[in-house]
């Protein structure tokens, strides 16, 4: 029988969880020859999206790559060394944004209806909002991935313009979108991830991190 907290403190993770999350994941650069099918994407983005973004903005659009045709398509934008870790993934995601995110204020935010003509007013701020935001929920992504059993391997190696132009375009199109839902135009690239299962035998040594007295302070 599955329980719900619904009051207290929530139990904190196992270490196995903690190890699949963090300690132990690591950046694929090789993959499997192994598909990561439609309906796992869904659940990925089903659980990406509960994680917080300002005022509920949620402005993360994320157009999954699964087919030859359409990597071929990013590989102009890439630089020489992504080249073949994005050909090669079963799945490249192009995380971006909507400059427009707050269009949908008024079903994600609906007690404060001022919210939108402020953010419409200020494109600045807007702006600054959705790449931040955004950024928040590419985070969310390479952690529900983990949590699903797949592994990530994020990429800013690419040129930001030729992929807003090839996949985001006045005239282009995506199939089975719904243009209304996802309006191209008003979407920019952030950053892209890799994602399937990583060849784990082609790792190498993985690098240090900063101890907490060289990256934290406490007041």
């Amino acid at each position: 029988m599955t329980t719900h907290n619904l009051g207290g403190s929530a139990a904190p993770l196992s270490e196995d969880a903690l190890d699949q999350l963090f300690r132990k994941a690591r950046t694929h650069s090789f993959w499997l020859a192994k598909p990561v099918d439609d309906g796992t994407l869904r659940r990925l983005y089903e659980l990406m999206k509960w994680g917080p973004t300002s005022a509920n903005g949620c402005p993360a659009r994320l157009l999954f790559l699964r087919t030859p045709e359409a990597k071929q398509r990013l590989v102009p934008a890439l630089a020489p060394p992504n080249v073949e870790k994005a050909l090669t993934a079963p799945v490249t995601v192009i995380v971006g944004f909507d400059v427009r995110f707050y269009d949908k204020l008024p079903k994600l935010f609906p007690h404060a209806p001022g919210y939108r003509a402020m953010f419409e007013s200020t494109p600045q701020l807007a702006d600054v909002t959705a790449r931040r935001n955004s950024s928040l929920q590419g985070a969310y992504l390479l952690l529900a991935a983990r949590a699903l059993g797949l592994d990530c391997g994020p990429l800013s190696g690419f040129d930001n313009a030729k992929v807003d132009e090839e996949f985001f375009g006045a005239g282009k199109k995506v199939a089975d979108c719904d243009q209304e839902f996802f309006p191209l135009t008003h979407i920019r690239s952030n950053f892209l991830c890799n994602i399937g299962h990583g060849d784990h035998s082609r790792l190498h040594p993985r690098n240090p991190r900063l101890d907490f007295e060289e990256a934290c302070a406490l007041l």
